[in-house]
């Protein structure tokens, strides 16, 4: 088959972020009666459902080591190393970190995709480790039934930087950097209907470095950060908080979303991640109509961050933003949780 005409998305039965496991198998997953090794050093690790470990190193910085990947959510495989790439990167940003290092997992069909497709998801990532300013140095590689891509990426913070997404306190303004939708439009095009001007919208968003992770780690007030990824936005903002013990408030007219998905939705173009992610956390949520839910439970690939900002700094966020020619409002806040739903959509 010529290089030209593969479409990797009919290779995968998932689409990128899609296809992480829910919610609510994960938590089955980790639970276990073996209790793990004590390591003092290990600022935040598997107890926490944060976006990567942290190891103090003692001279009061920390290692951010973390790990990503999955099967195509792009039919070009240069992008796909691209998207792939950059997902795996922003857990290092989400934690207000610099990533230093990538090594890339592999996983190919090799009796149905040639290796010189292989060579393009290579490519893609490397322009992104370029982007973001480090090597890629290695990898791993195992011949798999469908094609999967993805990286482990280590990062540095110092500790007083360090952002997790359990430390929000009561007040805060919630805010995300990147409109929601590209799980919606990545089956659009898997179902052949996605409009070319939506492609580059989302190939736009999903190749979009979180950089602003790092600047953010150095702002106090910031208090918590993650990034927005296959649990939607509903799903992570959960995380954050039960995390923290607060309940949510988000104003759905003020969520950055794709101004296109309306008619994708009416074509009943959602990921069927968006419904297991529903059954994980659904009950928590309060009442929301049809097209909120498949808006906010929606599964990111490469998502952007949500960031959680005390309430007296909100103004000098939002200023130093606009310095650097980002314009970002709040969309919801948080408050004491007093045995309320722990996230309500108005």
């Amino acid at each position: 088959m010529d290089n030209q005409t593969i479409k990797l998305t009919q290779y995968s039965h998932g689409a990128g972020c899609g296809c992480k496991i829910s919610p609510a198998i994960l938590d089955k997953i980790l639970h276990s009666p073996i209790a793990a090794i004590p390591d003092t050093r290990l600022l935040v690790g598997n107890d926490k459902r944060d976006d990567a470990a942290v190891l103090d190193l003692g001279n009061g910085t920390a290692l951010i080591s973390t790990t990503d990947f999955f099967m195509p959510i792009v039919d070009d495989a240069y992008d796909f190393g691209r998207i792939a790439s950059a997902n795996a990167i922003s857990d290092v940003y989400a934690m207000g970190g610099k990533p230093v290092l990538a090594i890339a997992i592999l996983g190919w069909p090799i009796d149905k995709l040639l290796p010189e497709v292989a060579q393009k998801v290579l490519e893609g990532s490397r322009a992104i480790c370029a982007e973001a300013g480090i090597t890629l140095a290695g990898g791993h590689s195992i011949d798999c039934p469908e094609p999967v891509f993805g990286l482990a990426v280590n990062g540095i913070v110092n500790i007083s930087q360090l952002k997790q997404n359990s430390t929000a306190t009561a007040g805060c303004r919630l805010y995300l950097t990147k409109a929601l939708g590209v799980g919606i439009l990545s089956t659009a095009q898997k179902r052949g209907v996605l409009l070319p001007e939506d492609a580059a919208i989302a190939l736009r968003s999903m190749t979009t470095l979180n950089k602003l992770g790092e600047v953010f780690g150095r702002m106090d007030h910031v208090k918590a950060m993650t990034d927005v990824t296959g649990f939607g936005l509903l799903g992570h903002l959960s995380e954050m908080c039960e995390g923290s013990g607060l309940a949510a408030i988000i104003e759905f007219n003020k969520v950055p979303v794709i101004p296109s998905l309306a008619g994708y939705l009416e074509q009943k173009c959602f990921p069927g991640g968006t419904e297991r992610n529903w059954k994980s956390y659904g009950s928590k949520i309060g009442q929301l109509t049809e097209e909120q839910k498949y808006i906010l439970a929606d599964p990111q690939t490469s998502g952007g961050l949500l960031v959680a900002v005390a309430e007296e700094g909100a103004a000098a966020f939002e200023a130093e933003l606009k310095s650097i020619e980002h314009n970002l409002e709040p969309i919801g806040w948080l408050e004491p949780l007093n045995n309320r739903t722990l996230i309500t959509v108005v």
